[in-house]
């Protein structure tokens, strides 16, 4: 009778192991997104400083889905703040999502009774 039961748990083991994968692989997703937004948000950041001091007639180059276009600073600075502006909304939406698969994450450990063995 014993060895009935073992196939079942094995069974329910790995049903849990995938279940923990698939939460470790979608908050380092999400935690590679939130990477990849800070970084761009700091790339903004940054032009933006650059271009502060200018004057607004002054010519710079701006890239646009891989075509280098000649504008004016006047014309390049208000797209890069409202640029920023969207991708600082994105990242807090992120991180909002990435707190939520989180939690949902330690509930599931605790309702499994999961304890994380380091290798």
């Amino acid at each position: 009778m014993a060895s009935q039961r073992q196939p079942v748990t094995a069974q329910r083991q790995n049903q849990l192991q995938t279940e923990y994968q698939n939460y470790k692989n979608t908050l380092q997703q999400l935690a590679q997104k939130i990477g990849d937004i800070e970084q761009e948000t700091e790339e903004h950041k940054l032009v933006l400083e650059t271009l502060e001091p200018l004057p607004e007639d002054r010519k710079c180059f701006r890239m646009i889905n891989g075509v280098l276009v000649e504008r004016t600073v006047k014309e390049v600075a208000p797209a890069l703040k409202t640029n920023s502006e969207g991708l600082k909304k994105v990242l807090d939406e992120l991180v909002v999502q990435y707190k939520s698969k989180q939690d949902e994450m330690e509930k599931w450990k605790k309702k499994n009774n999961i304890q994380v063995v380091q290798q």
